[in-house]
């Protein structure tokens, strides 16, 4: 059951580290299946589906926004979110206005968001409310292939004097979890799936990508 598998892994990553619910495939009334199994966090990657969730069920989450943040979208983050996992852009910069952490495209992938590591100490000057740092590593099924991604990361925090870090999904978090994850995003492990898409109702249905990962 969804309240048991969810138990079980709070106990896993213990009081330390915040575990942020991927529902970018979960519908809007599915969305009361994790109120009654007590998730506390969710993230959306989507600002139209952001507002919609919230409209329905307010309160009976924490709002996290993990997906690609255009500035043209930051007003309705603003008004429903506690933290922006994905802040990258200086237009971004200038309309988001709830604690962020930056995303950092540690891969160099051309088909990833984020700041170049390099460029980093000048875009932190940008945003005064900068509360730690976000990565993706580039997709695989070995979790350790992950962790030089999440070292660096930690590395990184660490020469700006910024405590939060969120880094690892359902196929790596206790390898971030291992090198100072503080917010995990998990999805599928959560859910009890193997990978999952949209059906066309607007619910999941089998096949496909980690829910985990969005699309950059």
């Amino acid at each position: 059951m969804l309240r048991d598998r969810y138990a079980r892994l709070r106990e896993e990553v213990g009081d330390g580290v915040t575990i942020v619910v991927a529902t970018k495939y979960v519908s809007v009334e599915e969305l009361e299946a994790l109120a009654e199994a007590g998730v506390e966090v969710v993230g959306e990657n989507r600002a139209q589906d952001l507002e919609a969730k919230h409209a329905r069920y307010g309160d009976a989450f924490r709002w996290h926004f993990i997906g690609h943040l255009q500035s043209r979208k930051a007003k309705t983050v603003n008004a429903i979110c506690e933290l922006c996992h994905s802040l990258d852009s200086a237009s971004a910069a200038a309309k988001l206005a709830i604690p962020a952490l930056v995303e950092v495209n540690l891969s160099a992938e051309a088909t990833k968001s984020g700041v170049a590591p390099d460029e980093l100490p000048a875009f932190l000057e940008l945003y005064g409310d900068v509360r730690g740092l976000m990565t993706m590593p580039p997709f695989t099924a070995d979790a350790e292939s992950s962790r030089r991604y999440f070292r660096r990361l930690r590395e990184l925090a660490e020469e700006h004097g910024l405590r939060e870090l969120s880094m690892g999904t359902s196929q790596d978090y206790r390898v971030a979890i291992e090198e100072g994850a503080t917010y995990i995003r998990i999805g599928s492990t959560l859910f009890g799936w193997t990978s999952r898409v949209p059906r066309a109702n607007g619910g999941v249905g089998p096949g496909g990508p980690d829910p985990d990962r969005r699309a950059q």
